[in-house]
């Protein structure tokens, strides 16, 4: 048993972590105010790292990590920048969708509380993406460096994008973006897999030029659905209708131009990241 897993900054983190995930989703679960898919997607959240990281925990403190047959601190890497966009998207979605002006007594403190320790649960997965990412001169895995992280974060904001896309795509210039936003996910989530089960070194290519070769793609063809997008969208409906139901429906295509412009900034930095990084740096 190695306890000094749990008495290390990153094991007391781990620890507020479970302890804010298990009082968020008890006390929404008191009150069953988790009715509909935002509720039921915070519901997975707060269940989701609470699990993994009981988890993680558990291996680290056990020793069995080492006997997993994956990169261990890739994967803890990726699981914690992973929780801090869920908890990020969750702290915010919540509280706008359940703690509106008709919330009162008990009910609304309960989901009160809920989003406080979602808050402070996101700092705690935060922190520790700051405490384990590589630094200059570091030997580490390639997730804990900043084009590692950019890889989760680039899947994450594409997960979300997906969520908002409408159901039909009667252009030709709306379907290359659909497909855009497809391709690149697809990378970027094999990249990551590949990563984690140790599977790189097999590959016979240079993995640093090919990841480069694709994100120099990969920001050309964003370039051209940050154009397409918002052109083919909104050139006939600049503004939001005030039918319900086509105001959500534009919410959601406004929703996606601006994630596109993220996910668009991301990758020009994790092109710049990863032309300037070394991946495996001898100490002096």
């Amino acid at each position: 048993m190695n306890f000094k897993t749990l008495t290390s900054p990153v094991g007391i983190l781990r620890i507020l972590q479970v302890v804010f995930s298990c009082i968020a989703f008890s006390l929404v679960a008191s009150v069953k105010a988790y009715t509909d898919s935002y509720g039921s997607w915070s519901m997975f959240t707060w269940c989701l790292c609470f699990a993994i990281t009981i988890c993680i925990i558990v291996l680290e403190l056990t020793g069995l990590c080492q006997n997993v047959p994956i990169s261990w601190d890739d994967f803890t890497s990726a699981f914690s920048m992973l929780a801090s966009l869920m908890l990020f998207t969750t702290s915010i979605m919540y509280p706008a969708v359940y703690l509106q002006g008709t919330c009162t007594g008990n009910s609304c403190g309960c989901r009160a509380g809920a989003t406080a320790m979602s808050i402070l649960c996101f700092f705690a997965y935060a922190i520790e993406v700051g405490l384990t990412r590589a630094k200059p001169g570091e030997i580490s895995g390639f997730l804990s460096t900043i084009p590692g992280l950019l890889k989760v974060f680039q899947a994450y904001v594409t997960c979300v994008i997906f969520s908002l896309l409408p159901g039909s795509y009667p252009l030709a210039g709306i379907q290359w973006c659909v497909a855009v936003y497809s391709i690149c996910f697809i990378i970027t989530t094999l990249v990551i897999i590949l990563t984690i089960g140790r599977l790189l070194p097999r590959l016979p290519i240079n993995f640093e030029k090919i990841l480069i070769g694709y994100n120099i793609l990969a920001v050309a063809m964003y370039i051209t659905v940050a154009v397409m997008w918002p052109y083919y969208w909104f050139k006939n409906i600049p503004t939001r209708p005030s039918d319900p139901g086509q105001g959500q429906a534009w919410d959601n295509i406004l929703g996606v131009t601006f994630l596109t412009y993220i996910n668009l900034i991301a990758y020009i930095v994790d092109l710049v990241y990863s032309t300037r990084m070394v991946f495996f740096v001898v100490p002096a």
